[in-house]
């Protein structure tokens, strides 16, 4: 019986790097594994991997801002202990042969917990810059994975391996035709999907809403707005309500996606994002042409340099998020869809990105881990 903890999230590439280990972990193992995350409260994960049927435990979890805050104070003197104690005890009372870390704050703890029982460590890095939170774990570790090479010299060369970011395989199983008819989308027109990602984006969301007319004369839109505080969705929804009623039926807007993900990828011509380690990751499995609005602000901008890959090798269309409007947006998007020959070609390219053997490369890191004990 191999016992692995999985310990990372607060967003979805950290989540969905961990649910597609295990998901590797369990068709390699079957009934001699025993998993277990430990994961926040409130994070992505929090949700996510008990949906995926792994046993979870939450620790307190502090955060390292880079603005002057008092509650750094309080994470750091407080929380932070509060959540390496918390993750000694489950630690111990688990016994893991194997921890992994996909990242995010959450998983400093239980990284530092490993450490001290003389856990073997393995560290899994999602992103072309590395977090702060990996860099820190790294030197605790016995092993690096890393997506691309070039985050590879944020860490100590002896550790690294590069092994690629897996894919969820439940996003792999659907197809085209018969995902259009149960998303009740016309198959013979193009179907764009936006997303800002799970939060959803009010730039975005605020570009796509004005140049609805546009944009539904040539093709079908499944935007995933998310929920804030702008009301993004009801704003939406009165633009969608003004249109013609024969454009109105070309829209599906949803404030979250879960299960359709796989069939919206499946239909979509092109799709309109954020650059997130999660959703950049998904695009290069899928061979998915995309039009990536990096999120500004990020930590060491790292959806840029994320985007940026992807421009590089011919798979993305990169606008700045500052540079973002209507006009701009409906130009470029309908600019693809013009040229079916250059959106194959870039979806071709994606694929160049991505290593279809990235969670058996995984696994394999993981045995070798638990037979050097």
């Amino acid at each position: 019986m191999l016992r692995v903890v999985i310990a990372g999230g607060g967003t979805g590439g950290h989540t969905s790097a961990g649910l597609a280990i295990a998901a590797a972990l369990r068709r390699r193992l079957g009934e001699d594994l025993a998993l277990l995350w430990v994961g926040s409260r409130h994070g992505l994960e929090a949700e996510r991997a008990p949906a995926a049927g792994i046993p979870y435990r939450t620790i307190a979890t502090g955060k390292l801002r880079r603005a002057w805050s008092a509650q750094n104070l309080v994470d750091l003197l407080v929380r932070v202990p509060a959540g390496l104690i918390q993750a000694l005890g489950a630690l111990r009372h688990f016994s893991p042969d194997v921890v992994v870390s996909t990242g995010g704050f959450v998983a400093v703890p239980t990284a530092v917990a490993a450490w001290l029982l003389r856990r073997p460590l393995l560290v899994h890095e999602q992103t072309a810059v590395s977090g702060l939170a990996n860099r820190f774990a790294a030197r605790l570790a016995r092993r690096v994975a890393v997506t691309f090479p070039a985050s590879a010299p944020h860490f100590p060369r002896e550790k690294v391996v590069v092994t690629g970011n897996p894919l969820r395989p439940e996003l792999a199983r659907a197809e085209r035709g018969g995902a259009a008819a149960r998303l009740g989308l016309d198959p013979a027109l193009p179907v764009v999907y936006v997303t800002g990602g799970a939060q959803g984006a009010h730039r975005i969301n605020r570009a796509v809403g004005a140049a609805l007319p546009r944009l539904l004369g040539a093709c079908q839109l499944v935007h995933q707005c998310g929920e804030n505080v702008y009301d993004d969705r009801g704003w939406l929804r009165v633009q969608a309500g003004a249109l013609p009623a024969a454009l109105q039926g070309r829209y599906r807007l949803l404030p979250f996606v879960g299960e359709a993900l796989a069939d919206i990828y499946a239909a979509a011509s092109l799709v309109v994002g954020r650059a997130g380690a999660g959703t950049v990751n998904e695009l290069c499995h899928l061979g998915l042409p995309t039009v990536l609005i990096p999120l500004p602000g990020a930590r060491d901008d790292e959806q840029t340099a994320n985007a940026r890959l992807l421009v590089e090798a011919g798979a993305a269309v990169l606008l700045p998020d500052a540079e973002l409007s209507a006009q701009q947006l409906a130009e470029t998007v309908l600019g693809l869809l013009a040229d079916p020959a250059r959106l194959k070609a870039m979806g071709e390219q994606a694929r160049t990105l991505a290593r279809p053997d990235a969670a058996e490369r995984l696994v394999e890191l993981i045995l070798e881990l638990t037979r050097a004990r």
